[in-house]
């Protein structure tokens, strides 16, 4: 195993047992290698892997941090990964959409009154006759809504960070099917009749068909161009 590896699982190891605990400044960069018995080059370059997937904050001239570790900190670090992925591989990104929306879907059916008038609010917001940006942006919007209100804020996490890749595709979408506005227009209605009715099974089959619907049409079209986006 690599020294900047071998530190990291040291510091991770610390962090898991308790040893160190969210919130908690790290000991001395000198006192810290040697009780690892690590160099304090190798321990430096773990810090700032660590730093990178907000495991640790460097506090310049205070020290190293634990940072709260609340998994929305944590899973920051998956849009930064998922930014990487080209469009070949959008399919796989709506595969895992149409996996994890639908229970959100359902989870969000048990959400309070506010929040259903609040999903309520953005689908009214949205003009009779919108642009393609304004129709985007509301549906980025009315998934995220449902995704916070499912109440996990792993699951919340892991959407809204596999979100990014599939915006594309759903432009190209807007631009390219005739009828493709009014069909979101409808089955985000359907989705949101289901959570304001809190049934919670007919919300998860109105996400699915939604999501499902995207990845059919890009599957279709692609097949038929023999290209990606």
């Amino acid at each position: 195993m690599p020294v900047t590896d071998e530190a990291i699982e040291k510091i991770k190891a610390m962090i898991v047992d308790g040893e160190l605990r969210p919130g908690q400044r790290l000991p001395k960069e000198a006192e810290l290698a040697e009780r690892l018995g690590l160099s304090r080059n190798s321990l430096r370059e773990a810090v700032k892997a660590l730093s990178l997937i907000r495991v640790l904050h460097v506090r310049q001239g205070d020290g190293t941090y634990v940072t709260s570790l609340e998994p929305d900190l944590l899973l920051d670090a998956l849009g930064f990964v998922v930014d990487f992925h080209q469009d070949d591989t959008v399919l796989d990104f709506l595969e895992v959409r149409r996996i994890l929306e639908p229970a959100a879907a359902a989870m969000a059916a048990a959400m309070p009154d506010e929040d259903v008038a609040a999903l309520k609010d953005v689908l009214d917001r949205l003009p009779r006759e919108p642009s393609l940006e304004e129709l985007i942006a509301n549906d980025l919007e009315f998934h995220r809504l449902i995704a916070a209100a499912a109440g996990n804020p792993v699951l919340c996490s892991l959407i809204e960070g596999i979100s990014g890749p599939t915006t594309r595709a759903r432009i190209w979408r807007g631009l390219t099917e005739e009828g493709s506005v009014e069909r979101t227009r409808d089955q985000h209605r359907a989705i949101y009749e289901a959570i304001a009715g809190r049934n919670a099974e007919l919300a998860r089959s109105w996400m699915t068909v939604h999501v499902a619907g995207v990845e059919q049409w890009l599957r279709d079209t692609l097949g038929g161009t023999g290209s990606a986006l």
